[in-house]
């Protein structure tokens, strides 16, 4: 693959934005029409787009638009190994020419100011070695309370620090070596950075004037059953930070999935065994336990008959898919984590 170097007569940019994609170029054709209407001097950032899907779909949109606009610079790039954002990011801020990196995702859309802001924010915080910006979650135009996965994403609003929406100045990514590319997902990557970076010495500041919106897709049903995978890399985060992941992740272990687990494990045994009266209380608190897990996901949630049998079915199944890949995790990292 050939990639247009930058002319000799172009000036440097000061801001290189870093979008990871995977498949989805309608998506990061909303995104990059924002990145390229932001209300900044078009030769002061440059766009690099780093494709993990390796899809010549994308690769063609991404061309299409660098073809007709002079500024900003829009590259197209594909990971040269490894898989994953960590490693797409990698691949981005290394070729990247700005001081300064910010870092989005295909499905944000960041807003007008995004980038001065950002950029402004460190001018009064010198000490700063990175900073998270505002991520918001639109709320659906409709009148029925939101889904389980609606209100799952909303928990970006209030994270400390996600890639989605984040500056970082490209000496302390290569103080700290970038991302751990051993996360294969789009998880915790950016919280194993945000630690790293505050062992630096300096301060992972926050600045909510520079917003990204991140509207919520649409998922299938299992798309809960599908994210318990996520948890495998918990293990490598917490081996990693043990003292900051308990206390900025997870103060505790999930103890209600692992009694959920023990108690319907043992039930065969028991019956097995003819202690009819303690298998049926093993599994009448598993029951109580998933139906508890059940109604915290349904809190100001749509109270649908659909949703409310969704909820009840992946409550049922989450326990054991989230202990199974917390359990595999720690055994492929080789760390005690429960």
């Amino acid at each position: 693959m050939k990639v247009q170097a930058p002319q000799a007569s172009e000036p440097i940019p000061r801001i290189s934005v870093v979008v990871p994609t995977f498949r989805q170029p309608a998506l990061l054709r909303r995104c990059l029409d924002a990145l390229i209407a932001q209300r900044i001097d078009p030769t002061a950032f440059e766009i690099i787009v780093v494709d993990d899907g390796a899809e010549d779909g994308v690769r063609d949109l991404v061309q299409g638009i660098a073809a007709w606009i002079s500024s900003p610079q829009v590259r197209y790039l594909r990971a040269l190994h490894g898989q994953g954002p960590a490693a797409a990011r990698n691949r981005g801020w290394r070729v990247g020419r700005g001081a300064l990196i910010a870092f989005t995702d295909d499905d944000a859309v960041p807003e007008p100011d995004w980038l001065m802001c950002g950029a402004r924010a460190f001018e009064s915080n010198r000490h700063w070695v990175a900073l998270s910006g505002r991520v918001v979650v639109p709320l659906a135009n409709s009148p029925r309370l939101p889904r389980n996965h609606r209100r799952t994403t909303q928990g970006l609003e209030s994270a400390e620090f996600v890639t989605a929406n984040a500056f970082v100045w490209r000496t302390a990514l290569e103080a700290v070596g970038g991302f751990d590319e051993r996360f294969t997902r789009a998880w915790r990557e950016d919280s194993d950075l945000q630690f790293r970076l505050l062992a630096l010495g300096g301060a992972v500041g926050h600045c909510p004037e520079a917003r990204v919106m991140h509207p919520v897709r649409a998922e299938p049903w299992r798309t809960s059953l599908r994210q318990q995978r996520n948890t495998y890399f918990d293990a490598l985060l917490y081996k990693k930070h043990p003292r900051l992941y308990r206390q900025r992740i997870r103060r505790i272990p999930p103890w209600d999935y692992y009694l959920i687990v023990a108690f319907a494990a043992a039930a065969p045994l028991l019956w097995a065994a003819d202690s009819d009266h303690l298998a049926e209380a093993g599994v009448l608190v598993a029951v109580a336990l998933v139906a508890r897990l059940a109604w915290r996901r349904l809190r100001r949630t749509d109270r649908s008959l659909r949703h409310l049998l969704e909820m009840l079915a992946t409550s049922a199944v989450i326990p054991f898919l989230s202990v199974y890949w917390r359990l595999r995790g720690a055994l492929r990292f080789r760390v005690l984590f429960l």
